[in-house]
């Protein structure tokens, strides 16, 4: 992740938690270093989300990049760079293979990444190993990932939590909520958490019962879908100048 405007924490937080799922050992690259304003502060909220991951920061006008990198490459070993379009995974591939073996392009406008790698290449790398470069992601889903490690203490509150199902969301005993309260746990952090919860929930479903799931968590709110449907009939009708009941 680059350290300019595509900086995210809760982007972060999917990479490493779809990592975690993956059997991978996460290690965060944040990019860009000389383009940051408050670079300790940066790192400093990354490592509060990290899980103990590595961090490793980097700029274009690093002369130390495979020394940096070395510790991760060995033989047998292969290493995989995730990330949004224009972070850098090219090019820092390229340094580590010594050669100009992947393309890369100017940043877009607006400090938009451009799609230049379009599929997965795998190089033998001089470290040892093999490396992998991914194109550019706008989007991840998270169907699939791990919130146990990336989240250890959202799940060590949890077990506080006066009920087992607990939501975390208006329940009461929820030691989760009651963290947020006394400012223990970040509400973006608990936020963050629950739409990870939500899309991992629907691994395993087919496109049309994901499609019926995430309805269902959408109109629960105001009663379900029935009770949803009737609210949408009444507001068209309203719209046509008529009111439930035969009114005008």
């Amino acid at each position: 992740m680059s350290l300019n405007q595509n900086f995210s924490l809760n982007r972060m937080e999917r990479y490493l938690s779809i990592a975690w799922d993956s059997g991978a050992r996460p290690v965060i690259v944040l990019t860009k270093a000389d383009l940051c304003e408050d670079l300790a502060q940066a790192v400093s909220q990354v490592e509060a989300i990290s899980c103990f991951s590595d961090i490793l920061t980097l700029s274009m006008f690093d002369e130390v990049i495979c020394d940096k990198f070395a510790p991760y490459f060995a033989k047998g070993q292969t290493c995989a760079f995730i990330g949004s379009s224009g972070v850098g995974k090219s090019t820092f591939i390229n340094c580590l293979l010594g050669a100009q073996v992947i393309s890369t392009q100017e940043i877009g406008k607006g400090d938009k990444g451009r799609h230049t790698t379009t599929g997965r290449e795998m190089f033998p790398c001089p470290l040892g190993g093999v490396v992998i470069d991914t194109p550019g992601m706008r989007e991840m889903g998270a169907e699939s990932a791990d919130l146990s490690q990336p989240f250890g203490e959202i799940g060590d509150l949890a077990r506080r939590c006066r009920f087992r199902d607990c939501t975390h969301t208006n329940e009461p005993g929820c030691a989760v909520l009651a963290a947020v309260e006394q400012g223990r746990l970040d509400q973006r952090r608990l936020e963050s958490y629950r739409k990870l919860e939500h899309e991992s929930s629907y691994d395993g479903l087919s496109s049309k019962e994901v499609e019926v799931k995430k309805a269902e968590r959408m109109f629960k709110e105001v009663g379900g879908i029935k009770q949803a449907r009737r609210f949408a009939k009444e507001h068209y009708q309203r719209k046509q100048g008529k009111f439930p009941g035969g009114g005008m």
